[in-house]
């Protein structure tokens, strides 16, 4: 039995295709905006593949500080030099793939133009989600069974990607909780961080930014490096988060200070982007939230609390491995009554980890998380 490529595409066109469903995706995708290729953005990029004996994979290098003191005067230096330590990350890769059918001519009444188009589109805005939805499950630490609303995954086969298997739960130094009541950051020496710990009062505030900034200063998390030459932290919040951080006094007292008295101030233009203090907070749908999850599965002593987990990221939080182009395949069933359309992309995510001098610890190396209420 043979089957025909019901698109007749030459080389050239199918390549036009392949790369705008990925310029259709990157601009779709959210985290597009972060992603740079050297250390000083939030996500690396990752492009190219280096060889093993394992086969090819996707690496990313981490360089840690130096320990020692150095030498003071005119001591001798030489044979007391120090060795720079550095960790390689290994970004497993995957491809992830879908496609669309036609039932038929009859039942569809479609050409085959509209149907390529339409496909595009619908492909394309679905795998920037799926890659939007994976990143921030990988930075959150929360496995791709997991939907980004707490529910469980029905029918699906992002666990089975072999990246998903390298998603971690925070790092000891890595995870905190705001507790509202006595408005101070609850770290893993507090003995109360965890979900578990959350109450219905631990709502984001003012206070939980400032502390939440110095937390990362204070553990060494890295900034990225602003378009001044600042440097910043990236915050991203949950909608319902952004609701409660909004209702604060503190926090809009602070934002509506630091703006001008224009009707450019963002405070009325409702600007996606927050900037205070240092940190650029964005809201965004697909960060960690309870909110689909049972009654018993979600915060709280008793598993019954709202909550979600913020996300603040500095410099190398998170490693991309973007190999090629997507691949987009066309196929012809049934004597091509009926036409199929595929795309997949190999790709993988890795929130990277390494041995901190500070600690003496293995933590999350550009990553804090923090829960709260909602």
């Amino acid at each position: 039995m043979s089957l025909t490529n019901f698109g007749l595409l030459t080389t050239e066109q199918l390549t036009i295709w392949q790369r705008d469903i990925w310029r259709a995706a990157r601009n779709w995708m959210f985290l597009n905006r972060f992603l740079g290729t050297s250390n000083t953005a939030m996500i690396q990029r990752v492009t190219e593949l280096t060889k093993s004996h394992k086969g090819a994979r996707a690496v990313l290098t981490l360089v840690s500080d130096l320990e020692g003191d150095g030498t003071a005067g005119d001591r001798t230096l030489e044979g007391n030099e120090e060795a720079m330590k550095s960790f390689d990350q290994v970004i497993r890769i995957d491809q992830l793939r879908h496609a669309n059918r036609h039932e038929g001519r009859i039942a569809d009444q479609k050409s085959v133009v509209t149907f390529r188009e339409n496909s595009r589109n619908v492909l394309a805005y679905w795998l920037a989600d799926r890659l939007d939805q994976m990143a921030f499950l990988t930075l959150s630490g929360i496995p791709y069974t997991s939907a980004n609303d707490g529910a469980t995954r029905v029918g699906s086969d992002l666990a089975n990607l072999d990246y998903a298997a390298d998603v971690t739960a925070p790092s000891v130094n890595r995870l905190v909780r705001w507790d509202g009541t006595a408005s101070v950051l609850k770290d893993a020496a507090s003995g109360s961080n965890g979900t578990a710990d959350v109450v219905a009062a631990d709502t984001p505030t003012y206070n939980m930014l400032v502390d939440l900034k110095a937390y990362a200063v204070d553990n060494y998390i890295r900034p990225i490096l602003g378009e001044a030459g600042t440097e910043e932290y990236n915050v991203f919040m949950a909608p319902l988060s952004i609701a409660r951080l909004k209702k604060d006094p503190d926090f809009r007292a602070a934002w509506k200070d630091a703006q001008p008295r224009s009707p450019n101030n963002p405070l009325f233009k409702g600007t996606s982007v927050i900037h205070v203090d240092g940190l650029n907070i964005f809201e965004y749908r697909h960060v960690f939230t309870t909110k689909g999850a049972l009654a018993g599965s979600k915060y709280g002593a008793g598993g019954a609390v709202e909550g979600s987990r913020i996300i603040m990221a500095g410099a190398q939080a998170m490693g991309f491995a973007d190999i090629g182009d997507p691949f987009w395949i066309e196929k012809g069933f049934d004597y091509d009554n009926q036409q199929g359309i595929s795309v997949g992309k190999i790709c993988g995510l890795l929130k990277p980890q390494f041995h901190s001098i500070y600690s003496g610890t293995t933590e999350d190396f550009g990553v804090l998380a923090c829960s709260v209420a909602l």
